[in-house]
């Protein structure tokens, strides 16, 4: 079903498959897009960071963590984060969409790995997830950039960008392209960070505070938004960063993990208590939202009642 949705992502004309490839039926366009493994790989390079022959060629696009010992350690030590509301939230999610159609269609941005919470879904088998990212892995079923969504217009029921935002160039395209691949009143559910240090390396642009986050998402009327994660969680990778500040070596940023995850796993629990304190909403790991598609715009003017900090 997804392929018959797919739009050329330079001029959004139809596509169609010949021999291992999509080939865009627009006459003044035409551009050729591998398919690799069955995945289809659409990317605009006149708009992306990445190049469709590097994903094609199975290059980790994405830096991850060089050690492998450093990777396994972060498997079993216990981690410095927890994500409180994100399965509350992807719970909500499932019902709304449900609610909207039998059988809902909703596209992960950043769909490589399962995020956290998002088993959820899964349990909901009349719902479709087309999970997409910007790298060939286990999950992924489309690889695009959220610049340029290859979809039609009013696709889906519901777009999902959980951690995903930080790492786009130009978060307010992306989220416009969400909102016009959402069906009327379409739900849209994003995570976005704030009090986080960079993470992926060079793939990591931007941070938002609680109404810099509305904001971007003025498009869509709010059913549900708060802190992600609380001020225990950003004390913790703050030390672990610190540690990280001795480190000259792979082996010194193994050692800074280890020491970090072994002592200060525990302040991850505090938020637990803190997360919804007035006093915690300006010093916390970032921000959820729950939003349904509008012809509306939120006013700046507006925006500044939805503060739920102290000063």
């Amino acid at each position: 079903m997804m392929w018959e949705l797919l739009r050329c992502p330079v001029c959004r004309d139809r596509l169609h498959k010949n021999s291992g490839e999509l080939v865009c039926r627009g006459q003044s366009c035409g551009i050729r897009f591998p398919v690799v493994g069955g995945v289809p790989i659409l990317i605009h390079e006149g708009s992306s960071v990445f190049r469709i022959e590097d994903i094609a060629a199975g290059i980790d696009v994405i830096p991850r963590e060089r050690s492998a010992l450093g990777r396994a350690l972060g498997r079993l030590l216990p981690s410095l984060g927890d994500s409180i509301r994100s399965r509350r939230n992807f719970q909500l999610l499932a019902e709304l969409t449900l609610e909207r159609s039998p059988a809902p269609r909703v596209l992960v941005i950043g769909g490589a790995a399962l995020g956290g919470g998002m088993e959820v879904l899964l349990d909901h088998q009349q719902i479709e997830l087309i999970e997409s990212d910007v790298r060939l892995d286990s999950r992924t079923a489309l690889v695009c950039d959220a610049h340029d969504i290859p979809f039609e217009d009013e696709t889906f029921d519901a777009v999902i960008v959980q951690a995903v935002l930080e790492h786009v160039v130009d978060p307010f395209r992306c989220v416009e392209e969400t909102h016009r691949v959402l069906k009327a009143d379409g739900l849209v559910y994003a995570e976005t960070p704030f009090m986080q240090q960079v993470h992926e390396g060079p793939y990591d642009f931007m941070r938002f505070s609680p109404l810099g986050h509305r904001r971007l998402f003025r498009r869509f009327v709010e059913l549900r938004s708060g802190s992600g994660g609380g001020p225990g969680v950003v004390l913790a990778w703050s030390f672990h960063y610190f540690l990280r500040g001795f480190a000259s070596t792979q082996r010194g940023l193994v050692i800074a993990k280890v020491v970090a995850r072994l002592t200060a796993f525990w302040l991850k629990y505090v938020d637990r208590f803190l997360i919804d304190r007035p006093g915690a909403q300006d010093g916390t790991w970032g921000y959820y939202f729950v939003g349904r598609k509008s012809d509306a715009t939120l006013s700046d003017r507006e925006l500044l009642t939805h503060y739920r900090g102290i000063m």
